[in-house]
């Protein structure tokens, strides 16, 4: 192969990083569709999604999206929700710096002896709580950053995790100001 056959520079292998992208869109039937539709037309993943109304009296609501790519795709994604008609507002909270993001997991486990008790010091350590419990299973609710619930399930993987429901991330500034 020669020189001039080489891919430029320019399109070497850029990091894919996560970004979560707070939408804010009309309260309507066919949104969510559209916003899925865009991604789903273009290729892009969707690692996590929420969505829930915030203004009532608006009609708004807040699409909390993560997803993947390289820097030039995430800019391509913000700017092409920014196109679609019913949405307000594309914030990338990764980029605003002072943002809180959550997420909450259910995490069925099960277990006897040794391994419940593993699991019972365990979640105490993350403070999952307690939300049901059998002779032979507990579901843990755990809060915090995504990366936290994460390593909770890791963990409980070899001591019986039986199941898990995560909501997926949400994510807020932080500070006096509104999106």
């Amino acid at each position: 192969m020669n020189s001039t056959s080489h891919y430029p520079a320019a399109t070497v292998m850029e990091r894919i990083e996560t970004h979560t992208l707070s939408v804010i869109v009309d309260n309507e039937p066919g949104v969510l569709a559209r916003v899925i539709g865009l991604f789903s037309g273009r290729g892009y993943n969707i690692d996590s999604l929420t969505v829930s109304e915030t203004e009532h009296e608006k009609h708004l609501s807040r699409i909390t999206i993560v997803t993947r790519g390289t820097p030039m795709v995430i800019e391509q994604i913000k700017n092409q929700l920014e196109r679609l008609v019913p949405i307000h507002r594309v914030v990338d909270m990764t980029l605003v710096g002072l943002s809180i993001q959550r997420e909450l997991a259910m995490v069925k486990v099960r277990g006897k002896g040794e391994h419940r008790v593993e699991a019972l010091r365990l979640a105490d350590a993350f403070r999952a709580r307690v939300i049901d419990a059998s002779i032979g299973s507990f579901i843990f609710e755990i809060t915090g950053a995504s990366d936290k619930v994460d390593s909770f399930i890791g963990l409980m993987l070899p001591l019986g995790l039986v199941e898990v429901s995560r909501t997926g991330a949400v994510a807020i500034g932080r500070g006096a100001e509104a999106m």
